[in-house]
């Protein structure tokens, strides 16, 4: 049985594989960084580790919208990364079986982060792919901005 974290925007429900998750925060401010992809918000200060906040709604285009009290920041790992997820709400946490899962290649091959769909009852939740979440343009764009910000 496969357990994920569900993420929720809108209409739309991500995934992310309970194992790559650490935990789920309350948004707070979001401090810019300059530098960044454009998929990055800024930074976040939690507990002690500054962390970059991936704009999932700018990941998926979706409509952008300003941050609410109400958002989640889920702290995950991607690759080697701790990044801190912006959802507008968590739903909790899905089992499924095999069965219930269509792999991404199966759907449309050359799918950007999505590692396949899962059915349920009440519709359908991507599943997002956190080692592939970053591109190395991305990945080496937040190195940099990173490595700036910390030098200041």
């Amino acid at each position: 049985m496969d357990e994920y974290v569900v993420l929720d925007f809108d209409d739309l429900r991500i995934g992310l594989p309970l194992s790559g998750v650490e935990r789920v925060v309350r948004a707070v401010y979001v401090t810019p960084l300059p530098g960044a992809p454009a998929i990055v918000s800024g930074v976040v200060n939690v507990q002690g580790r500054v962390i970059p906040v991936v704009d999932m709604r700018r990941r998926f285009r979706l409509p952008q919208r300003e941050m609410a009290l109400t958002d989640r920041l889920v702290i995950a790992h991607a690759g080697q990364r701790t990044v801190a997820l912006a959802a507008d709400s968590v739903s909790g946490v899905v089992q499924h079986a095999a069965p219930d899962r269509v792999d991404a290649e199966t759907l449309l091959p050359g799918l950007d982060y999505i590692d396949g769909v899962v059915k349920l009852d009440d519709g359908l939740i991507l599943i997002h792919d956190l080692a592939r979440f970053l591109s190395l343009d991305e990945a080496d764009a937040l190195d940099q901005a990173m490595a700036s910000a910390a030098d200041r």
